[in-house]
């Protein structure tokens, strides 16, 4: 199995998503950063600082900046960390469930006139997902 951020907990809530997980297949020698790749603008990143102890990684990430002026009615973010050399994909699959796109579903929260909420992918890889609202509403 490739390298990848093996993701234990995810918390949405008050603004933020929390992550909680395990680096696997790789050293956690270094500085690791949660990163943000927008999907189809691959120039388009975002980095957050990730705490790590031994394999153990925690960070965490303000939706309000995922509220970029050029966005389209739909838009994903995927979800890696990285050491600077590396990106390693952030998911879940070390365990037994397939699928986890149909079965694990996150509450959305809405800020700048957006809906994001976190998803896992057909390859049960973590990645954020940011509607337009449709009454334009904010909080």
């Amino acid at each position: 199995m490739k390298p990848h951020a093996e993701i234990a907990e995810v918390w949405p809530r008050d603004g933020r998503v929390r992550l909680v997980g395990r680096i696997h297949g790789r050293p956690a020698d270094g500085d690791w950063r949660l990163l943000l790749v927008r999907r189809g603008h691959a120039g388009q990143r975002l980095d957050y600082p990730a705490q790590v102890k031994g394999d153990r990684f925690e960070g965490e990430l303000p939706i309000a900046d995922l509220a970029v002026a050029d966005a389209a009615e739909l838009e994903e973010w995927d979800i890696h960390l990285t050491d600077g050399e590396v990106e390693l994909r952030a998911g879940r699959q070390l365990d037994d469930i397939r699928g986890k796109k149909k079965i694990l579903v996150y509450p959305e929260q809405r800020v700048h006139g957006i809906d994001v909420r976190p998803y896992y992918t057909v390859k049960d890889n973590l990645s954020l997902v940011c509607r337009k609202c449709r009454t334009g509403a904010t909080t």
